[in-house]
């Protein structure tokens, strides 16, 4: 029997002041404030998108930018996933999905290989995105401080798109449901996922 797959993690710096909960086989309830209102949406249709509880709260300095408290946010996000797989037992370890948002099509294939080797691989084919609040290259931060921290080797493809939201919250539901098929249990799984013995 797999015990509940829960975490808590705390992060205090000069730079922001984060607060994390969560249940990997929950019911995509969430609450989130970051104090970046768009990152606060992506992040609510992750976790309903993953089936994860999240409750999340962040203070940073959004008087400078929003740079330290969207980076800081995927660590400690990263690192409550990586805490809640523990030993990583029986878990499917590999995940993939493509999602469509109207104009744009996102890939994001997520790879869990816990061995030391986490990594980020971002592609976009868009040429030209207009302008927004939160950027493309936010959402790299982002997942590059999320996988980095949660152990992760993932590829994020942004395939076509002309809407900036559209495409970042193509990616963000794309990730979270790779996440969803990545971390679930293999019924039929025994041990860790590795001819290594471990993850």
């Amino acid at each position: 029997m797999i015990k509940k797959r829960k975490s808590e993690i705390k992060r205090v710096t000069r730079e922001t002041n984060i607060a994390v909960s969560l249940n990997l086989d929950g019911n995509g309830k969430s609450r989130i404030d970051t104090g970046i209102g768009f990152l606060d949406h992506m992040l609510t249709l992750f976790a309903k998108h993953g089936f994860f509880d999240i409750k999340l709260k962040a203070k940073g300095d959004l008087n400078v930018d929003t740079h330290h408290t969207n980076e800081d946010v995927g660590i400690c996000l990263g690192e409550a996933f990586k805490k809640a797989l523990g030993k990583k037992a029986r878990i499917r370890r590999y995940g993939y999905s493509f999602v469509p948002m109207d104009e744009a099509l996102a890939h994001a294939r997520v790879v869990l290989d816990i061995s030391g080797r986490p990594s980020l691989s971002f592609n976009s084919k868009v040429k030209k995105i207009a302008a927004a609040a939160y950027t493309l290259q936010d959402a790299k931060e982002f997942l590059k401080a999320f996988s980095t921290n949660a152990g992760i080797n993932m590829h994020v493809d942004a395939l076509r798109g002309e809407d900036t939201h559209h495409i970042i919250e193509a990616l963000f539901k794309a990730a979270a449901r790779a996440m969803r098929e990545a971390v679930s249990i293999d019924p039929r799984g025994k041990g860790v996922p590795s001819t290594k013995g471990r993850l």
